[in-house]
């Protein structure tokens, strides 16, 4: 568990439905991710989701790039264990198209799929099935004429934002989210700013382009963090150029961390020094793999020194700790079992699972 000796107070947002999750007012903050499969190949896609749910996946969202990706939706959507999200550009009839196909949410710039009738005809059938429509603004992709002004890229990413929001409310369509990204993490926590204050829209946080598995977790950290700390965000997506597993378990460590969602496990280990006497990296890495998809709001930690480790953890539920060739499994800083050091996780492992049985 996180110790917070404050509670953060979140905007005021309005509250959309995608499928059975519930974004924005104070629902929970829902963490979500997005297939890197092509849509079109159901058994890939099929297996990717699955493998995303089980990290604790909410949202899904997938690239609809052609008629099969959309006609692909209607199996999809049959054995997602979780909503779907279509992600679509220019294109009105591939939106139309995935609507039919029982897709639960589009993101979707209504100012970029042509003529004002196709965005009528993509607005009508989504206000007719409640389908939520995210309007996403990257900040490598603005609209010409906001490019050439002579302001702020953050204030150009809200202005695009507020251009395409404009469209659905002249429609009378009210089941939006937003997201303004850029690559550079103060443009995006301006942007994030500027939007929270200007509308009650539920905002999707992420920022785009971060990176490989260390940069983009810093660069997310910081950047989700930051707003998330002013209360700012109600799903979030952790973007990085890696498995989006990954993406999920970032994206709940973030809100743990902040006391936002209590899912999983929270892990914790020394830094290693002189007295460590035990391969504290790998172990750290062994426990951190072995019990990931642990539902349960605990903290374990992986301590170096068998002297001091138990007492530096005792705000832990349980843990180990290291010593030369063995270790020692404790539970709230008191020593309950020593075994050989290869016997470490899985002593470990059985101590924790009969507590929860």
């Amino acid at each position: 568990m996180c110790y917070n000796y404050f509670m953060i107070k979140r905007r005021k947002s309005k509250e959309i439905t995608i499928g059975n999750v519930k974004i924005g007012n104070n629902n929970p903050i829902s963490v979500q991710s997005m297939c890197n499969t092509d849509t079109r190949d159901i058994t890939q896609t099929t297996r990717q989701i699955q493998e995303l749910a089980d990290a604790g996946c909410e949202l899904v969202r997938l690239a609809v790039l052609n008629k099969d990706a959309a006609e692909a939706i209607k199996d999809l959507v049959k054995i997602s264990p979780v909503p779907l999200i279509a992600d679509i550009h220019f294109d009105y009839r591939l939106a139309i198209q995935c609507i039919n196909n029982g897709i639960s949410a589009l993101r979707l710039n209504p100012g970029n799929i042509g003529k004002r009738e196709n965005v009528e005809k993509v607005v009508s059938l989504a206000k007719q099935q409640q389908i939520p429509i995210r309007i996403g603004v990257n900040a490598g992709s603005l609209e010409k004429e906001l490019k050439e002004k002579d302001i702020p890229l953050h204030e150009k990413m809200y202005e695009s934002a507020m251009k395409h929001i404009q469209i659905l409310e002249d429609l009378d369509f009210g089941l939006i989210k937003v997201s303004l990204k850029s690559s550079d993490v103060l443009t995006t926590i301006e942007a994030y700013r500027l939007m929270a204050e200007k509308t009650d829209y539920p905002l999707h946080l992420g920022v785009t382009e971060a990176g490989t598995l260390k940069n983009g977790l810093i660069k997310s950290s910081v950047g989700l963090g930051t707003l998330l700390a002013q209360g700012i965000g109600d799903t979030i997506r952790v973007s990085l150029t890696e498995n989006p597993v990954e993406e999920v378990y970032a994206g709940y460590e973030i809100l743990k961390c902040l006391g936002l969602r209590q899912k999983g496990v929270n892990f914790v280990s020394c830094p290693t020094c002189g007295r460590t006497q035990i391969d504290l990296i790998n172990l750290a890495k062994k426990v951190e793999d072995r019990f990931k998809n642990l539902d349960a709001n605990i903290t374990i930690a992986t301590m170096g020194c068998a002297v001091n480790g138990p007492g530096e953890a005792s705000h832990a539920d349980f843990g180990i700790a290291g010593g030369i060739g063995e270790g020692y499994v404790f539970k709230k800083g008191e020593i309950i079992a020593k075994v050989p050091e290869e016997q470490l996780l899985d002593k470990l492992e059985e101590i924790i699972l009969k507590s929860y049985k």
